[in-house]
């Protein structure tokens, strides 16, 4: 496998962890960008360097990085904000214009859908396709009145006290989790931006997530052009086995490998 780790600078200078995974073979398809999940990187728990490998088998240039604040990347966990993400992302889009020319798609997992759905309207013209993992499209329903056992738990009205009192909360007994991107919570809408979009997109989400909603999700696939949707079956967030993991790895690749006739056609 030819992979090599390079930098991006993202668009306010701050320096960005990442990685390139080169096409195998001669018929390149090409490139995909991974946008990792909140209190994660840019390995996603070991699903992207392996969801990479299979894409460039299958002629994909692959494009994973770690969005500021996380991984070794710049900045802070506390000064993380859906804003920057969304400059961190910008920046891999035009690192790949520059060094990778040719069809685009974005695989995002859970709340890096956040920041992806939010950039659609400037990516609407670039971006082939797009998969999304377990996304976050309500930021209301998953953060700031939280629906789901994860959200009480690390956003329910103690932790949320913390942010008057320390300036931030503690996510999973790991992440620092700022006042400026919990107020983003109530201001941005990804589920607007990701329904309004045209771009083919799949789904791919757990039927027993106690994280990020899979009726959210599903309905969104319902109602978004070019839409299909794939249920793993009894998973929670992230794919809670390897046979799970593997699952969601195996019909992303299927999906972005198949013809433009066979995407946003069918639902599992």
């Amino acid at each position: 496998m030819d992979m090599r780790h390079v930098e991006l600078t993202s668009i306010d200078g701050l320096r960005l962890e990442a990685a390139v995974h080169l096409a195998g073979g001669r018929d390149a398809r090409g490139t995909v960008i991974q946008a990792h999940g909140i209190n994660a990187n840019m390995t996603e728990g070991g699903m992207f360097v392996r969801l990479a490998e299979k894409l460039a088998d299958a002629g994909f240039t692959v494009l994973r990085f770690s969005f500021r604040g996380h991984g070794a990347s710049g900045g802070t966990q506390r000064g993380a904000t859906i804003a920057g993400e969304m400059l961190d992302l910008q920046a891999a889009v035009e690192y790949v214009a520059d060094q990778f020319p040719g069809r685009l798609s974005i695989v995002a997992a859970s709340f890096g859908a956040v920041s992806t759905s939010l950039s659609l309207p400037w990516l609407e013209g670039r971006l082939d396709r797009l998969v999304l993992w377990n996304p976050v499209l309500d930021l209301q329903r998953t953060f700031v009145h939280p629906e789901l056992p994860w959200g009480k738990e690390n956003y329910g009205p103690e932790q949320q006290e913390l942010l008057s009192t320390q300036g931030y909360l503690v996510v999973d007994d790991e992440f620092e989790l700022g006042r400026v991107l919990f107020e983003e919570f109530g201001h941005y809408r990804p589920l607007d931006t990701l329904t309004a979009s045209t771009v083919p997109t799949l789904v791919v989400h757990g039927d027993r997530d106690t994280a990020v909603s899979y009726e959210i999700a599903r309905q969104a696939a319902a109602v978004k052009p070019n839409a299909d949707f794939h249920t793993i079956q009894g998973s929670d967030h992230g794919f809670d086995t390897r046979e799970r993991e593997d699952e969601a790895i195996a019909t992303t690749v299927a999906w972005l490998t198949g013809s433009d006739r066979e995407r946003g056609r069918g639902r599992a």
